[in-house]
C-alpha cells in the first residue's frame, strides 16, 4: 500500500494510531475492529496480523505506561479521544482520566521549589487546564524542570517559559518532565525552534544520511529559526509521507509561534488576564486496566496469537514476570496454550494460574508489600507497607500492618493508637477486602470492609481502585454501610462506570446481609 492509499483508507476509516507497549497486540486488534487504522507497527506486530500496516503519520499514539497498569493516548484532540474511547470499553473495571499536561503543551510556569537536580513549577489548577465534565485527579498540576533542559538559571519564584516533554498518569507518583526548548512534533517529524539543517534520530546512519538527504527534495518551506528532526520511523516512510508529516509539523510550529507571540503581547498588558498555559497542540487520555480489563485485553489478544491465561495481568507485575510471559509463550505456541471463551463473565480464576505466578515473583509468605489505594478520580496513594503472614495458592493473601500515630478509626469512629495492628486479607479477583484493628493488647478496634475494583497481587503491592462504598462492624457488633453518597456523586461526575458502580452497590448489600448475621 502506497503513502497516499494509505492516507485515503486513513479517511475512510478512521483514526491513524501507532501503538507500542504490552497491551499492543490487544489494543491493536480492538482498534482495527473499531476501523482505525494502525500505522507504524513494530516487527511482532506486522508478523502477528494478517493486515497491511503504512508507515506514515500517525494522529494519536497508544503507550504503555511505565509500571505497565495502563496506556497513554495522546495525539491530535479529536484522535486521542476516539482512540481511548474504544480501548476504555473493554471492561468495567476500566477507568479513563484527561491528561491536563500533555506533550508539547507550553505554560508560563512559577517555580515552586528547587531541588539537587531540577525546579519544581506550578503549571495551574487541573480542573482548568481539562475541558468542563472531563475525568480528573483534582488539585494543582506541577512539572519538573530539570536543570540540564533549562537553558538559564532558575529560583523559586521566577516565572520560567516550559514545555511538557513527557507527561505522567495521575496515579503515579511523579510529575510531568519540563524543558525550556521548543518543539513542534507531528509524528514522523518535529521542528525545533533555535536549531539548523537537518537531524535524524535513528541508529541506522545509512538510511539517516538518506533521509537528510531525500528532505531538500520536499516541497514544504521551513519557517526561519527552526530546524528538522525526523524520527526513526521516518527512515521507511515514503516521500507523500514525509511532505505530510513536514506539512504538519510546519503547521504545528506556525500556531505555537502565534500563541507565544500573543502571550508575550497579553504578558505586557497589566490588565489582561492571564493563565499559566499558553498553548496545548495536542491532548492527551490516561487509561487505568483493571483486572477484568486485563483478562478481556487477554481475550483480544488470543483471537491473533498464542496467549497464556492471565497474560497481561502477569505481565504488569513486573518487568522479569514480563519476560517469563515472552518465554513461556514462544516456548509452548498455540497448541499447548490452547483457547479460552474468555469475557469478563468466564471465570478467571479458574484460567490465572495465581500460585504459579506468585510463587515464582511474589507476593508469598515473609514478603513486604504495599496496598497502592487508587481512587476514582485518577489519584493513588499507600495506605502503608505490611508483611503477608498468610499466602494461599487460590488467590489469599493476609498482610499486618502495625500502625503509628494516634485518633480515630473514620467509619468505626473506635479510637486509634500507636501500636495498634490491621489484619488486611486480599483474595486475588474480589471486589472486596476487610482490614480487622485491634489493639496492642489484642482488643478488637473493629472491622473495615473496602469495596473496589478486583484485587491483584503484586510483587511490591496490592492494587485496586475504591469504589467509596464500604461496610463495617463495630465492636459492638453494630454493622452500617457507609459512603454511598459518595458513590453515587462520583458516577455523575463521570469518574465511575454505571456497571463498576452496579457491582459495588450489589457487593455491599451482601457484605451487610453476611456481617449481621
Amino acid at each position: 500500500m502506497s503513502d497516499a492509499e494509505a492516507d485515503a483508507a486513513s479517511d475512510a476509516s478512521g483514526t491513524r494510531v501507532r501503538v507500542r507497549g504490552i497491551y499492543a497486540t490487544a489494543a491493536t486488534r480492538l482498534l482495527l475492529d473499531a476501523g482505525h487504522e494502525v500505522v507504524q507497527a513494530s516487527e511482532p506486530i506486522r508478523e502477528r496480523f494478517d493486515a497491511d500496516f503504512g508507515d506514515g503519520h500517525h494522529e494519536a499514539t497508544v503507550a504503555t505506561t511505565r509500571d505497565r497498569q495502563g496506556v497513554g493516548v495522546h495525539g491530535d484532540v479529536d484522535a486521542a479521544e476516539s482512540a481511548a474511547a474504544v480501548l476504555v470499553d473493554v471492561a468495567r473495571d476500566a477507568f479513563r482520566w484527561r491528561d491536563p499536561t500533555p506533550p508539547g503543551a507550553v505554560f508560563d510556569a512559577a517555580v515552586t521549589e528547587t531541588l539537587g537536580s531540577g525546579a519544581v513549577c506550578d503549571l495551574g489548577d487541573v480542573a482548568e487546564l481539562c475541558s468542563a465534565g472531563s475525568q480528573t485527579a483534582s488539585g494543582d498540576a506541577e512539572g519538573f524542570l530539570p536543570y540540564d533542559e533549562c537553558d538559564a538559571y532558575v529560583e523559586s519564584g521566577d516565572t520560567v517559559r516550559v514545555q511538557v516533554r513527557e507527561s505522567a498518569p495521575p496515579w503515579v507518583d511523579r510529575r510531568a518532565r519540563l524543558g525550556t526548548g521548543i518543539r513542534a512534533a507531528a509524528g514522523l517529524a518535529t521542528l525545533v525552534r533555535g536549531r539548523d539543517g537537518v537531524a535524524v534520530d535513528t541508529r541506522d546512519d545509512a538510511a539517516g544520511r538518506e533521509l537528510a538527504g531525500m528532505t531538500e527534495l520536499l516541497s514544504v518551506s521551513v519557517p526561519d529559526g527552526w530546524g528538522i528532526e525526523w524520527s526513526h520511523a521516518a527512515t521507511r516512510a515514503g516521500m507523500d509521507a514525509l511532505g505530510d508529516a513536514l506539512e504538519r509539523a510546519v503547521e504545528r510550529s506556525d500556531a505555537l509561534s502565534a500563541a507565544l507571540d500573543a502571550a508575550d503581547a497579553s504578558s505586557a498588558d497589566e490588565g489582561a488576564p492571564t493563565s499559566p498555559r499558553i498553548a496545548a497542540p495536542s491532548a492527551g487520555e490516561w487509561l487505568w486496566f483493571g483486572r477484568e480489563s486485563r483478562f478481556a485485553l487477554d481475550d483480544a489478544r488470543r483471537a491473533v496469537t498464542a496467549t497464556m491465561p492471565g497474560h497481561h495481568r502477569t505481565k504488569a507485575a513486573s518487568e522479569s514476570a514480563s519476560a517469563g510471559v515472552d518465554l513461556a509463550e514462544a516456548l509452548c505456541g498455540d497448541g499447548a496454550l490452547g483457547t479460552v471463551d474468555g469475557g469478563a463473565d468466564s471465570d478467571l480464576d479458574s484460567e490465572f494460574p495465581f500460585g504459579v505466578v506468585t510463587r515464582q515473583f511474589g507476593p508469598v509468605e515473609g514478603d513486604v508489600v504495599a496496598i497502592r489505594h487508587g481512587k476514582p478520580d485518577g489519584r493513588a496513594f499507600s495506605l502503608g507497607r505490611g508483611e503477608v503472614t498468610d499466602w494461599e495458592g487460590d488467590g489469599t493473601v493476609a498482610v499486618e500492618r502495625t500502625l503509628s500515630g494516634s485518633g480515630t478509626y473514620d467509619g468505626l469512629g473506635t479510637r486509634r493508637e500507636a501500636g495498634d495492628t490491621a489484619l488486611t486479607k486480599f483474595r486475588e479477583g474480589r471486589w472486596w477486602y476487610p482490614t480487622v484493628y485491634r489493639s496492642a493488647e489484642g482488643d478488637p478496634r473493629g472491622t473495615y470492609v473496602n469495596v473496589c475494583t478486583p484485587v491483584e497481587c503484586f510483587p511490591d503491592e496490592i492494587r485496586y481502585v475504591d469504589l467509596h462504598v464500604d461496610v463495617v462492624k463495630r465492636p459492638d457488633g453494630t454493622v452500617e454501610r457507609v459512603d454511598d453518597d459518595e458513590l453515587d456523586a462520583a458516577v455523575e461526575a463521570g469518574e465511575v462506570p454505571e456497571a463498576a458502580a452496579k457491582n459495588a452497590r450489589a457487593v455491599a448489600t451482601s457484605l451487610e446481609r453476611a456481617l449481621s448475621k
